[in-house]
């Protein structure tokens, strides 16, 4: 047993690699370019997580654990292990992302038959499915941190993917530059942590921070907030959040796979896996950055009207929910919200993507390329023609607004009883609670405008509609599956109860206390958050209820005119439907000014320091030189050199004049040199 626990695994890890090396090299000379290997490794980890997932429920320990691990780097004094951390949370998380992928690779069979770059995008997809897992399966900070770049530089590539758009160009650019900042927080926790520990590995950490001998205080603060930096980023957490709407630039399926389930579900798992360091001042900020984006998020989505844009928004929140969870300390509810919304909000952007792609298809018939295909006000009455679809996507609507029966209901009550409990003991942070009911209202009204203005009413265009078609079975498959897997019954097993999340996963993942000296056991934690249950479940209906209402009052019945409430509350719509002017401001206030000061400086450094100094330096040493020149040659070698060489030949010319080779003269010069010596020597 425990070597399947080991080997399925890393099976499950390196087998989306292989994938993506075979692709990337042979793709394009492989029939279908690859597609169906692409496609077979990944239903083969599909299955692999699947059977761990069974054999987790079979054993039915809380505290299941494996592992192993190699020693990578070993310098005596600085020692690196790689290894992987198998236990509950790990397995669940293996099977969310093997689904979500397994999913993804299918619907795209058909969203992107076609497509220039076919190949490449399959092999991407299998370089960030093997990086998502490295994160889950790492356990230690230094395997996660190169997994989490990874996974950076595959997102980068995927939003990118039709990198002819301008767009996706400035989208892929966009979410990559901003994930940096996060990560440089998330390597400075890092190193806070090593600095004071001596080890990346998750356990001694987690021990050593126990004792409360090595890291403590404001610097274990410090640690934990550069940590969740990295999570912030990931996750899309005010004020770092501005880079996934944007990210919807890239194809449908993989906004499923990466904003739905993985990628912007591992800030989460990282806060979730590295609770146990957190102390409860970086909780308090933790759960305040999660209120504000969960408001925040949905505040600007009830105005959009791109069916991606609604969604991303709707993400950005429902993550927003998830940190509030952890920042409150129910951070299994995140986790349990984590896997619930994985299912129902993959299935919304599937759902959107097959209503996008018979758009475009519609479109195309009619040879018109100005329409946008995403723009929900050129929907309308799709019900009939997309029953599949339609059906699915409000079973998954029905879930992320909270209604009974589905597996929306369950976590976002866990979250918001954990908030209310945290509220109720520490009143002086209402706002919390407030924060996540007044999102859950928000969510069910925006959700349901979404559904009624795509399916419901009457057609926006007419001369397109009779061409709306249902997409084919490999899109409506994964949307079935996704569909089903949002009711409650799969969380709650063997419990058939629909209004409590007591089942397998409550059983099997269970909190644990926190390893911060002076914070709440998890026991008190879990015993307030249940006192405040049913009194989070009746507000959570109540508010979910009157969500729905509106939207039905507004698009369905047409009752109260959206123009008109537009028009009477036109400062908060314009601030809503421009994303409270968040780029403008950034493009403002940060990047403008930066690019001035980035062009200063290049002014600096070619202007005054390259032209004046080094440049001037140069002409300097270059005039140094010419006259250096200038007078060894005409100074030293013609003058001194060559003018003594003159000399001497002068001189040799005129001694040669006196030698006539007559012996009198000889002896003449003898005397008269006689006679000058006596002279000499009498004076």
């Amino acid at each position: 047993m425990d070597n399947t626990m080991i080997t399925l695994p890393l099976l499950i890890l390196f087998l989306p690699l292989i994938s993506f090396v075979i692709l990337i090299f042979f793709g394009k000379k492989l029939p279908r370019q690859g597609d169906w290997v692409a496609v077979g490794s990944i239903v083969t980890t599909f299955f692999f997580a699947l059977y761990l997932f069974f054999q987790m429920l079979l054993e039915y320990d809380p505290n299941l654990s494996h592992g192993a691990s190699f020693s990578w780097i070993d310098l005596d004094a600085f020692k690196i292990d790689q290894g992987i951390l198998i236990d509950n949370l790990t397995i669940i998380m293996l099977l969310i992302v093997a689904l979500i992928s397994s999913c993804t690779h299918i619907f795209s069979l058909k969203y992107m038959e076609g497509d220039i770059r076919y190949n490449r995008y399959y092999a991407y997809l299998g370089l960030f499915t093997f990086s998502m897992n490295g994160i889950v399966l790492a356990d230690n900070l230094i395997s996660m941190y190169i997994s989490w770049e990874l996974v950076g530089v595959s997102s980068y590539l995927l939003i990118g993917h039709w990198f002819e758009k301008d767009s996706a160009a400035d989208a892929s650019k966009k979410a990559f530059l901003t994930n940096r900042v996060g990560d440089i927080g998330f390597f400075i926790g890092i190193m806070l942590l090593y600095s004071a520990v001596g080890s990346f590995a998750f356990g001694p950490i987690f021990d050593s921070i126990a004792t409360g001998n090595t890291i403590t205080g404001m610097t274990l603060t410090l640690a934990g907030l550069g940590i969740f930096l990295g999570a912030a980023a990931k996750s899309s957490q005010f004020p770092l959040h501005i880079w996934l709407p944007d990210a919807m630039e890239g194809p449908t399926p993989v906004s499923a796979l990466m904003h739905a389930a993985t990628m912007v579900a591992a800030g989460v798992y990282m806060s979730v896996r590295l609770f146990p360091i957190f102390t409860p001042d970086a909780l308090l900020v933790i759960a305040y950055i999660g209120g504000i984006t969960a408001i925040l998020a949905s505040l600007i989505a009830i105005t959009q009207n791109d069916i991606k844009k609604v969604l991303a928004y709707s993400t950005v929140s429902q993550l927003g929910y998830m940190i509030l969870a952890v920042g409150t300390g129910v951070y299994t509810a995140a986790f349990f919200h984590l896997l619930t919304h994985a299912m129902f909000k993959a299935n919304l952007f599937y759902c959107s993507g097959s209503v996008i792609h018979s758009m475009h298809h519609a479109l195309h018939k009619i040879h018109d390329e100005k329409t946008d295909p995403q723009d929900m006000r050129n929907m309308g009455g799709f019900k009939e023609k997309m029953p599949v679809t339609y059906w699915s996507m409000l079973i998954s609507t029905l879930a992320i607004a909270g209604v009974p029966l589905f597996s929306g209901f369950l976590s976002k009550d866990a979250i918001l009883a954990g908030t209310l409990a945290f509220a109720q003991h520490h009143p002086e942070h209402f706002l919390l609670p407030l924060f996540g009911f007044c999102a859950a209202a928000i969510t069910a009204f925006y959700m349901f405008r979404l559904i009624f203005m795509t399916f419901h009413g009457k057609p926006s265009m007419k001369d397109i509609f009779k061409d709306i078609h249902e997409s084919p079975k490999e899109m409506t498959g994964p949307i079935v599956v996704l569909g089903t897997l949002s009711f409650f019954i799969f969380y709650t097993l063997p419990y058939f109860n629909p209004i409590s999340d007591h089942g397998w996963f409550k059983d099997l993942v269970v909190p644990q206390t926190s390893a911060v000296l002076g914070s709440m056991t998890a026991n008190e934690i879990a015993e307030h958050a249940h006192h405040a249950h049913y009194l989070a479940m009746g507000l959570s209906i109540a508010v979910a209820t009157i969500g729905i209402l509106l939207a039905v009052l507004m698009y369905f019945n047409n009752i109260i005119s959206p123009k008109r409430l537009s028009e009477r509350f036109g400062f908060l719509y314009d601030w809503s439907l421009n994303k409270f002017y968040f780029d403008e401001n950034y493009n403002r206030f940060l990047y403008q000014p930066l690019l001035k000061l980035s062009d200063t400086i290049s002014w600096l450094d070619w202007e005054f320091y390259d032209k004046y100094f080094i440049n001037g330096f140069g002409r300097a040493t270059n005039l140094l030189s010419k006259l250096s020149g200038k007078f060894d040659y005409d100074g030293i070698d013609q003058g001194l050199v060559d003018g003594l060489g003159r000399i001497i030949d002068a001189g040799g010319k005129n001694l040669r004049k006196i030698q006539t080779g007559r012996l009198q003269n000889y002896l003449l010069y003898v005397v008269a040199g006689i006679l000058v010596i006596i002279i000499i020597q009498a004076f």
